[in-house]
């Protein structure tokens, strides 16, 4: 898994992005302008809950968006 830059927009460091990729607790795919992402939502080290936003095209796949857990999307680990 490769972190972009554009991942670390919101100062979640590469090492909570790592841990809530490995750590993940829901995995849900969508579609964004015609390519597959995942909604990636896990803890950080802290156990602080992160959405992740990967795109899985390429190998690895890549991690383009992380930030706390918005509440808009606090249905998912339900």
């Amino acid at each position: 898994m490769r972190v972009t830059d554009s991942a670390l927009k919101y100062k979640v460091t590469e090492e909570s992005i790592h841990h809530a990729w490995a750590n993940a607790i829901r995995l849900v795919e969508f579609e964004y302008d015609g390519e597959e992402r995942f909604l990636v939502i896990g803890p950080d080290s802290g156990g602080a809950l992160l959405e992740l936003v990967a795109v899985p095209a390429d190998e690895p796949a890549r991690i383009i968006h992380a930030d706390r857990l918005r509440a808009k999307l606090y249905e998912y680990p339900r």
